[in-house]
């Protein structure tokens, strides 16, 4: 527990050169900053965490990710390229974060906001759930999804689960045994979103990514919203990347 008597929370930002539809993306200029610098700037905009840590590989290539968190003053920390839930396992054990927050480095939109909603309501039923997410029934663009984590639930995980995909994308195994952990869905109100893309996986993500922030009023704290009502106003926006299809979890 930190001062306040809430525990440690950091959000762990997995990142990498490697991408096999956009090498090397994380670090692809967006208005000035890298990908990894936007996401990062968001997520320090952000109240509620205590941290934020960047969780690269022990690569000689991912040296340039290090640098980067470097140059913002965030931590980092250096594991398996392959295994990310072991890296953040070990990224989690080695700073004693005891509530994790996920986040992947292709997501710029990342809304700190609403970060920080989902962080209160986590806190506030801390006893009740172990894992928190606004992806666990989709119903917010893609691109601003993230989960909070008890290191205790992530330990577990990192013990039990054994298929490639869950050990790929960290939180299936937990999200999958509902009758194992407890698990809390954070949905917005009304229509769900979910088929809008704000991720990044192609160049056709990153040039959709890249006309929105060059609209945005304030990139480093505009919320989510902010992004819709740019999208809604300029509907032509959202056909740069309208063909891109999402990768299936389990296509490894």
């Amino acid at each position: 527990m930190n001062i306040t008597g809430k525990p440690y929370t950091a959000i762990i930002v997995q990142a990498r050169l490697g991408s096999s539809r956009l090498p090397g993306k994380v670090l692809k200029e967006i208005e000035g900053k890298t990908m990894l610098g936007w996401v990062i700037t968001r997520l320090q905009n952000a109240k509620q965490p205590d941290d934020i840590i960047i969780a690269t590989t022990t690569s000689e290539k991912d040296e340039a990710i290090v640098e980067e968190a470097k140059k913002y003053g965030v931590k980092y920390f250096r594991g398996n390229e392959d295994d990310v839930l072991d890296r953040y396992y070990q990224t989690a054990k080695h700073f004693g974060v005891e509530l994790i927050g996920r986040v992947t480095s292709d997501c710029p939109l990342i809304d700190p906001a609403l970060i920080d909603e989902v962080l209160a309501n986590f806190l506030s039923n801390f006893d009740k759930y172990d894992f928190c997410a606004n992806t666990l029934k989709r119903t917010y663009p893609r691109g601003i999804g993230f989960s909070f984590v008890k290191f205790s639930a992530l330990e577990k995980a990192w013990r039990e689960a054994k298929q490639p995909y869950e050990r790929v994308h960290v939180m299936p195994y937990i999200r999958e045994h509902p009758g194992i952990f407890s698990l809390c869905s954070y949905e917005k109100e009304g229509e769900p979103l979910n088929h809008l893309r704000w991720t990044v996986d192609t160049e056709e993500d990153l040039q959709f990514v890249r006309e929105i922030f060059k609209r945005l009023k304030n990139p480093g704290t505009a919320k989510w919203t902010d992004v819709l009502k740019i999208i809604e106003h300029e509907p032509g926006l959202m056909e740069i990347n309208k063909n891109i299809k999402q990768k299936n979890l389990k296509d490894l």
